[in-house]
């Protein structure tokens, strides 16, 4: 084979192709999602002694709140690949990022724990149940009004299927108040959760870990509010 035959079918090769804005938000998340769980593990002591055992409180928290923030994380994705606002986009990558990290703790404790990373009779059933103590036995009232009488198969504020449809194929100021009105109302869905962890929860770190969430979603309900006005859109119902 000549030296110009070499030559003409490297240049034929097509050039590697670049990888995508999806791809480097998947790719990000991935690592985040590592470096949690890897920070989790390397954080917490071998000696577990002298703390308490976590309780059902500790652990249907830390696999409904990670199914819970896996959807927000989903939405905020979608609204940092495919918007046009940087406001919105900011907003989009400080919940991503801030969820996806607790994500990774979550499933490290319930990793460290032994337990499942979700049950599968359903969501919230830990709000219900009288754990053994007169601090968690509720008669059924869960916090922030919501009665509870066992598992349910939907927790509140999430958005449905025909939703992430939709906001998967909106576009322009159609897909911005849309993320924004889907995202408040679920953070408006998990209050109940993180207010009855943070007061009920057995482990400290989950205690404070749902305090802290509560905290920042308070807030970001408060800025999407915001942003909402400004656009002319209205919150949507919430029930």
């Amino acid at each position: 084979m000549s030296t110009e035959t070499v030559v003409e079918d490297n240049a034929a090769e097509p050039a590697p192709k670049r990888p995508t804005g999806a791809v480097l938000v998947l790719g990000a998340i991935g690592l985040l999602l590592l470096g949690a769980v890897a920070g989790v593990l390397l954080r917490m002591p071998l000696d577990e002694t002298e703390k308490p055992a976590p309780g059902p409180v500790d652990i249907g928290f830390n696999q409904d709140m990670s199914a819970h923030h896996h959807q927000a994380v989903d939405m905020a994705g979608v609204a940092l690949i495919a918007s046009t606002d940087n406001d919105v986009r900011r907003l989009a990558y400080d919940i991503l990022t801030t969820q996806q990290n607790q994500i990774g703790r979550m499933q490290g404790w319930l990793q460290l724990w032994g337990e499942p990373n979700q049950n599968i009779d359903g969501y919230m059933g830990w709000m219900v149940e009288d754990h053994g103590s007169g601090a968690h036995g509720h008669g059924g009232t869960a916090a922030a009004g919501h009665t509870m009488t066992g598992p349910v198969q939907q927790m509140p504020g999430m958005a449905s299927q025909e939703e992430m449809t939709a906001l998967r194929e909106s576009t322009g100021p159609a897909l911005d108040t849309m993320f924004l009105q889907l995202m408040l109302r679920h953070h408006q869905g998990g209050v109940p959760m993180l207010d009855y962890a943070a007061e009920h929860a057995t482990t400290t770190e989950v205690r404070t870990l749902a305090a802290t969430m509560s905290t920042t979603q308070a807030g970001e309900s408060e800025l999407i509010t915001t942003m909402l006005a400004d656009r002319g859109a209205d919150p949507l119902p919430f029930g």
